[in-house]
């Protein structure tokens, strides 16, 4: 029996992993979990003055601890950010039909001039997000609840593609392809891992990660029609069948 294809996942290293890796055992693969993403809280909670305020990731939610919506207008910038929310009791006014900043800005430009808008997330959030509700004549205030940086121990599926062993990368984030192609550089294997990476079935998690790609000159083979881990995996693992 051949080897089972190695499928390359870069969810930071907690539950999401856990469930990652099973998941693509069950779609008869082998995972090779490199995490590119570490979480570091910076202590610092939502204002609770605004009209509106955003959440734009489960971890996000979590590290909201003790503060409370009130009467703010309460956006989750997709379904698994809504799930965190209610499950930590808070009720979720708007989810925009597209899980993007620019799918948030479309679903609150007509509504927001003169608002104060709170968004809380990470310190990479895409400035898509605050230009334009600042266009839409918000006053915007970003608070950074996170920081997101590379583990130190991350890079096996860097070595792996510059060997051409690598069958599959799911890039769930314009971020864990930065650090991906980063870790390549700082070790000199960028042109060998990007050859790798020709040879493999690329997949990004939404059009906001494929864009980064095509801006590094990155070639992706599949994009879902639902920005979601699960439609990601699914979708990578069919186009090696």
């Amino acid at each position: 029996m051949s080897e089972r294809p190695r499928v390359a996942v870069f969810r930071p290293d907690d539950e999401r992993m856990a469930q990652a890796i099973e998941m693509l055992e069950s779609l008869a693969v082998k995972p090779v979990p490199d995490p590119m993403l570490e979480i570091r809280p910076t202590g610092a909670t939502p204002r609770t003055d605004a009209a509106v305020t955003i959440l734009t990731s489960k971890t996000g939610v979590e590290l909201a601890e003790g503060w409370a919506p009130g009467d703010t207008r309460l956006v989750a910038i997709g379904p698994s950010t809504a799930e965190a929310a209610e499950n930590a009791g808070f009720e979720v006014d708007l989810i925009p039909d597209a899980y993007t900043s620019a799918g948030l800005v479309g679903a609150l430009a007509d509504s927001v001039a003169g608002e104060r808008v709170e968004v809380a997330r990470s310190d990479h959030g895409s400035t898509v997000l605050t230009d334009g509700l600042n266009e839409a004549g918000a006053y915007v205030h970003e608070t950074v609840l996170y920081e997101l940086t590379t583990p130190a121990d991350a890079g096996e599926s860097v070595e792996l593609a510059a060997a051409g062993e690598l069958d599959a990368a799911l890039f769930t984030s314009s971020l864990t392809l930065e650090h991906f192609l980063a870790i390549a550089s700082e070790r000199g294997i960028e042109a060998e891992v990007r050859a790798g990476l020709a040879q493999a079935t690329v997949g990004a998690i939404g059009s906001p990660t494929a864009e980064t790609a095509a801006s590094m000159d990155l070639s992706v083979d599949v994009v879902p029609a639902d920005a979601d881990f699960e439609a990601l995996a699914r979708a990578v693992v069919a186009e090696l069948d």
